[in-house]
């Protein structure tokens, strides 16, 4: 005889298990309708499920946020239906939900195209007005195996040998069509309305793994209503017009090429920009308390061993063998275990506590080539990284003062809303149980310290330690994880790092792995498209274009290019025998922010007429004014 409690503390008793189903009808007709799913006891399941014991039970409608993700994942079912219908012999493989949609990877002879889709999309808007249930079934392993492999899936054969021999094998069916799948889902296609649009194709390989086969990848997105989904067009298309990778081709920042995958060749204009965000973190690092070092790319096997990134991390490491002296090095994917060596070099008082170590470190990470986007993801990069090495009394100090500098960074570089993502201990990682209740402890009273709040990110913590990220939104209303405060109990005492305590005895430090852009190149990616090229002053690679309107002028547009070179101002002229209107456009292109046009008046005065980017309005000034306002508005916030 269950007795479910409901959200405002109710209890109600059935004589006998009971299904969701029947709970919502017994409350009311309004919730029986609106119910599409249920949270018992804080898993959610399918609302035709049968409740036994006793439970707390929570209702889901299209309002609540766990909605989406279950749209997106059912229509992921769907497209894989339709797919199969329209394309008979096509093997499904993995559809899930992701962050803004769905997608489902097929196998087939011939790959899908961008024209495949309105079919595509026409069959599942059929499937969905037919409203079949969705129904929950339990197989034997076997008989799972042997039924996909008499179809010819040997893709979902595969998924299920390689389940868990504890895994319940659970198959979902919609009408005649079927799918392993591990649920939850609503209660019928129908469910799912019609606030969806497929988007895109792409190849993946299966598994990600390069040497398996090449699998055509059809992407969705999904939402509750047609304005939701409006407005998320609406930001693809934003993206797509400012995507980093074109901007970046505009701009003449930087280029990729397959002899370096994964790894940038930047131009002048786009070093410019690096070494611009470089610098000013540097400024602020050093106004925070930061000393600088520098590292070895290449360290021995070893010491990747004893720090555990070996057993944890070895997969993404790129390895170097010496022959002649029988080493195995590998190329640094992190920092830390670095650091930590500079810590234990001399013997270290508590009085040096907290000691705050940055390195613009070059790190390199295996990722696979399906997996590289532009400079957003790269295997070559270097981050604003940094360790603190403090007492745990000081774990919350540090945090605040982190969060504070953290939050002045972001909102020099244009991000006022950011948001705090808490993740806790993985599977698998390195350190007791009771070490890391310590760990999650302290960082969470750290956050309350610094008045952070934050929502849960269950198991994405570091091996070893939890983690706090911070994920910033650009100005198209996109979220990026950028930094990160880690406490580790872990790697200090793996690698024998100690200092001596007031008391003359030793003990070791812990160790607050930070960062706040993270990667310069992820982070430069985001502000292009942030910004859509259009950079503030201070960050623009190029921040004045001076054209001449005639030849008579080409001297004095040099004299004014010289004159706000000598202010520090990053110039260029265009001197050429062009029309002045020919020349504006082409400086507009290259997104300069401010064109000086000049002519013979402008030379005869002293003058220059100023042009902003995107605007047909001009401004007369004289040279010296000019450079003074542009000097002042290219300096950097935190000089000004």
């Amino acid at each position: 005889m269950p007795a479910i409690t409901l959200p405002d503390g109710s209890v109600r008793d059935y004589p006998g298990a009971v299904t969701g189903t029947t709970i919502a009808a017994s409350i009311g007709p309004g919730l029986a309708k609106a119910a599409i799913a249920m949270e018992v006891d804080g898993a959610l399941m399918d609302i035709a499920r049968e409740i036994s014991t006793d439970s707390r039970v929570r209702f889901i409608t299209r309002k609540d946020p766990e909605a989406l993700t279950m749209i997106r994942h059912d229509a992921a079912h769907v497209m894989a239906e339709a797919v199969q219908s329209l394309y008979p012999g096509t093997q499904v493989t993995i559809g899930p939900a992701i962050d803004g949609g769905f997608y489902y990877d097929f196998f087939r002879n011939e790959a899908f195209t961008p024209d495949d889709l309105p079919a595509i999309e026409a069959r599942m808007r059929a499937i969905i007005a037919a409203n079949a249930p969705f129904t929950r079934e339990v197989w034997p392993r076997d008989t799972a195996i042997d039924f996909f492999e008499s179809r010819g899936e040997r893709f979902k054969a595969e998924l299920i040998r390689d389940l868990p021999d504890a895994e319940t094998i659970t198959i979902y069916r919609q009408g005649d069509w079927l799918d392993l799948c591990r649920g939850p889902h609503m209660r019928a296609t129908g469910d799912i309305g019609g606030a969806f649009k497929l988007t895109k194709v792409a190849g993946a390989y299966w598994r990600g793994d390069h040497r398996n086969p090449m699998l055509s990848r059809i992407y969705g997105t999904a939402w509750r209503d047609a304005k939701e989904l409006d407005a998320h067009l609406h930001q693809l298309e934003e993206a797509e017009r400012r995507d980093h990778r074109k901007i970046g081709r505009q701009m003449d920042l930087f280029h990729m090429q397959e002899e370096a995958a994964g790894s940038v060749f930047w131009h002048e204009k786009g070093w410019r920009l690096y070494r611009t965000v470089e610098s000013y973190m540097r400024r602020r690092q050093e106004q925070f308390g930061y000393s600088e070092v520098r590292t070895p790319q290449l360290l021995d096997r070893s010491l990747w061993e004893k720090s555990g990134h070996w057993d944890n991390y070895h997969a993404h490491m790129f390895i170097a063998e010496v022959e002649d002296e029988n080493k195995v090095l590998a190329v640094k994917p992190m920092n830390c275990p670095c650091h930590v060596q500079i810590f234990n070099h001399g013997l270290r008082s508590y009085r040096e506590l907290p000691l705050r170590m940055a390195e613009f470190g070059a790190c390199h990470r295996y990722e696979p080539s399906g997996a590289l986007h532009g400079i957003m993801r790269v295997r070559a990069f270097a981050q604003d990284d940094a360790h603190i090495f403090c007492t745990e009394d000081q774990i919350a100090s540090e945090t605040v003062r982190f969060v504070e500098m953290l939050r002045t960074v972001y909102a020099d570089f244009g991000f006022e809303d950011f948001t705090v993502k808490f993740a806790d201990r993985p599977t698998p990682r390195a350190g007791s149980d009771e070490v890391w209740d310590k760990a999650e402890s302290a960082l969470k009273s750290a956050c309350a310290e610094a008045g952070v709040s934050y929502t849960l990110n269950p198991g994405e913590g570091a091996f070893y330690g939890p983690k706090l990220e911070f994920v910033l939104r650009d100005a198209i209303g996109r979220d990026w994880q950028c930094g990160t405060l880690q406490v580790d109990f872990v790697m200090p005492e793996r690698l024998d790092a100690s200092y001596i305590t007031a008391s003359s005895t030793r003990a070791h430090p812990v160790m607050l792995h930070r960062a706040i852009v993270g990667s310069f190149e992820r982070f430069i990616g985001i502000l292009i498209e942030s910004f859509a090229g259009r950079f503030p002053l201070w960050l623009a690679p190029t921040q004045v274009a001076v054209a001449s309107i005639v030849t008579d002028a080409n001297d004095y547009a040099e004299t004014v290019a010289a004159t706000l070179k000598a202010a520090g101002l990053s110039v260029v002229t265009d001197t050429r025998n062009e029309k002045i209107n020919a020349k504006i456009r082409d400086l507009s292109l290259a997104l300069i922010p401010n064109i000086l046009v000049v002519g013979r008046r402008e030379a005869e005065q002293n003058t220059v007429s100023l042009r902003r980017l995107g605007s047909d309005a001009s401004q007369s000034m004289t040279l010296d004014d000019m450079v003074t306002a542009l000097k002042t508005e290219a300096t950097p916030p935190d000089l000004r």
